[in-house]
C-alpha cells in the first residue's frame, strides 16, 4: 500500500513533495492510516482535528486520541472544539452541512496562518461511490455525478485509489489503532443508509461494483470535458462583460437546441436553483428577475444581466470634505480645483469655452455654487435635477427611463450632491445649476 501510494503521488500529485501539508484527521481509520503512510513517506505534515461536540464524551476521546497520535509521531497537531448544533441552528442548515462549513473554514484559516501549502483529506473509493449515489438520489448534473474531485483548490485527496476494505486490511496487518465512530453504523444519516442498505445490494448484483463504477466515472468525466468545451464556445458567442455584470444575448441563447440546459451549466456556479423560472426569462417581459442567495438575473430587452446582489453596507451615503483629491470607494472620482485669473475678457471667454462642454465622465462646476461636504448617494424616489442642455427640471427616475437604463444600472447609479441638490448623475449628466459661466472665478473639475 505504501508503494502504491507513493507511485500514485509521483504520477498525479508530484507537487506535494517538499511542501507543507495539513492532514485532516478525524481519528477514524481512513485519516489515521493516511497519517501513518505520509509520516512513513517523510512528507512534511501537521494534523488538524475537529471536535464537533456531537457525541459528548466520545468526541472528546477522539480529540485526545489524535493529540496522542501527534505526540507519538512528533507531528504538530491542531484541534478545535465547535458548537456545531448551535451553528447549524443559527445558519438554518443541517448539522452535517454545518460541520462541513466549520471544518473547511477552519482548515483554510490554519493553512493561511501557518504557511500550509495543501490540505490532505482521507477520502477513499467507497466515499466517492456513496457521494455519487447521494447526489443521484437528490438530483444533480454531471458535476454531481463525477464524484469527489481529487484536487479542489488547495485541497488534495490522494487516497481515492484505495477501497475501504484495502485500508482495513492494511491497518489490521500493521496493527494501527484508530477510533470507531459508533454513528457510522446508524442509518439515521443518508450516507450511512446508502452505505449499509443500498451499496451491499448493488454489490450482490455486481461483485465488481467499484471497478465498474470507476470505469463509468471515467466515461462521465470524459463527457463532462466535452460539455465544458461546448459551454465555453457558447459563452464566447453569447456573453459580454460590462463593468461588474455579465450580459447574455437572448437571441444567441435561443439559437441553441435546449437553452435551459446551457443556462444551467453557465449559471450553476452562482447558486441558482429556480431553473424553470430562469428559462422563462428568455420569453418574458423586461424587468423580470430571478434571485439566488448571492446573485440576480434580470431580463432587459434582448439580454439577461447577471449581477452580484449588493449588501446593505454597500448602499450608503458618503461625504467628502473640501480638500478631497480622490476617492476610490464606492466609486472612483478625482477632484481638482482651479482659480480663474481675471485678466482679460478674451482669456475669460477661452476658459469658459474649454470647460462648459465637458463629456459625461468629466465635469467642471462652479466652485462657489457648492457647499461642502459633498455627498455621494444612491437615487431615491422623488429625486429631481436640472439636466444640462434641458430647460427645466426632470425626475431622476424619468431620466433613467429615457436613457433606457436597466434596473441594475439604475441601482448602480450614484448621485453627487451639494446638500439636497444634485450636482451630477455620475457618468450620465450634470445639473445645469452648477455649470461654469463667464462670471465663474473658481472651478472644481471632477473625473469619473
Amino acid at each position: 500500500m505504501k508503494t502504491e501510494l507513493i507511485e500514485h503521488i509521483n504520477t498525479k500529485f508530484s507537487f506535494l513533495h517538499d511542501k507543507n501539508l495539513l492532514i485532516a484527521i478525524s481519528g477514524g481509520i481512513d485519516s489515521v492510516v493516511l497519517t501513518h503512510l505520509f509520516h512513513k513517506l517523510k512528507f512534511t505534515i501537521s494534523l488538524a482535528h475537529c471536535n464537533f461536540s456531537l457525541r459528548g464524551k466520545e468526541s472528546n476521546e477522539d480529540e485526545e486520541f489524535v493529540k496522542s497520535l501527534g505526540e507519538k509521531l512528533q507531528i504538530t497537531t491542531y484541534s478545535n472544539k465547535f458548537e456545531t448544533e448551535a451553528y447549524a441552528t443559527e445558519k438554518g442548515i443541517s448539522t452535517q452541512m454545518a460541520a462541513r462549513e466549520l471544518r473547511y473554514n477552519w482548515f483554510q484559516k490554519i493553512a493561511k496562518e501557518n504557511n500550509i501549502d495543501y490540505i490532505i483529506t482521507g477520502h477513499q473509493k467507497d466515499d466517492v461511490l456513496e457521494t455519487f449515489l447521494i447526489n443521484f438520489t437528490r438530483g444533480t448534473g454531471l458535476d454531481g455525478l463525477t464524484g469527489i474531485p481529487e484536487i479542489q483548490g488547495n485541497i488534495v485527496r490522494p487516497f481515492m485509489i484505495f477501497t475501504r476494505n484495502e485500508i482495513l486490511v492494511y491497518a489490521t496487518k500493521k496493527k494501527i489503532l484508530w477510533r470507531e465512530d459508533r454513528t457510522n453504523s446508524s442509518i439515521r444519516y443518508v450516507r450511512n443508509k446508502i452505505r449499509h442498505k443500498v451499496v451491499p445490494v448493488l454489490k450482490e448484483l455486481n461483485p465488481n461494483l467499484l471497478d465498474t463504477f470507476y470505469n463509468t466515472l471515467d466515461n462521465l468525466k470524459g463527457s463532462q470535458q466535452i460539455v465544458k468545451d461546448c459551454i465555453q464556445n457558447v459563452k464566447e458567442k453569447a456573453t459580454k462583460t460590462h463593468k461588474n455584470e455579465l450580459h447574455f444575448s437572448i437571441p444567441e441563447l435561443k439559437k441553441l437546441g435546449n437553452p435551459k440546459i446551457y443556462l444551467f451549466e453557465i449559471l450553476k456556479e452562482y447558486s441558482f436553483t429556480q431553473w424553470n423560472d430562469i428559462a422563462d426569462l428568455l420569453d418574458c417581459q423586461s424587468g423580470k428577475q430571478v434571485f439566488s442567495k448571492t446573485h440576480r438575473l434580470l431580463k432587459d430587452r434582448d439580454v439577461l444581466i447577471l449581477s452580484k446582489i449588493l449588501q446593505k453596507e454597500e448602499i450608503e451615503r458618503f461625504e467628502f470634505p473640501e480638500n478631497t483629491a480622490e476617492i476610490k470607494t464606492p466609486i472612483n472620482l478625482k477632484f481638482e480645483s482651479t482659480d480663474i485669473p481675471f485678466d482679460t475678457k478674451n482669456h475669460q471667454n477661452k476658459i469658459f469655452d474649454e470647460l462648459v462642454f465637458d463629456d459625461n465622465t468629466t465635469i467642471s462646476i462652479d466652485f462657489n455654487k457648492i457647499e461642502f461636504p459633498l455627498i455621494l448617494r444612491k437615487w431615491q424616489k422623488g429625486d429631481y435635477f436640472f439636466p444640462i442642455g434641458l430647460n427645466g427640471k426632470k425626475k431622476v427616475g424619468k431620466f433613467f427611463k429615457d436613457e433606457k437604463l436597466s434596473l441594475i444600472a439604475k441601482e448602480n447609479a450614484w448621485l453627487l450632491c451639494s446638500k439636497n441638490e444634485i450636482i451630477w448623475v455620475v457618468g450620465k449628466r450634470m445639473d445645469d445649476r452648477f455649470k461654469v459661466t463667464k462670471s465663474t472665478s473658481k472651478i472644481l473639475k471632477i473625473s469619473h
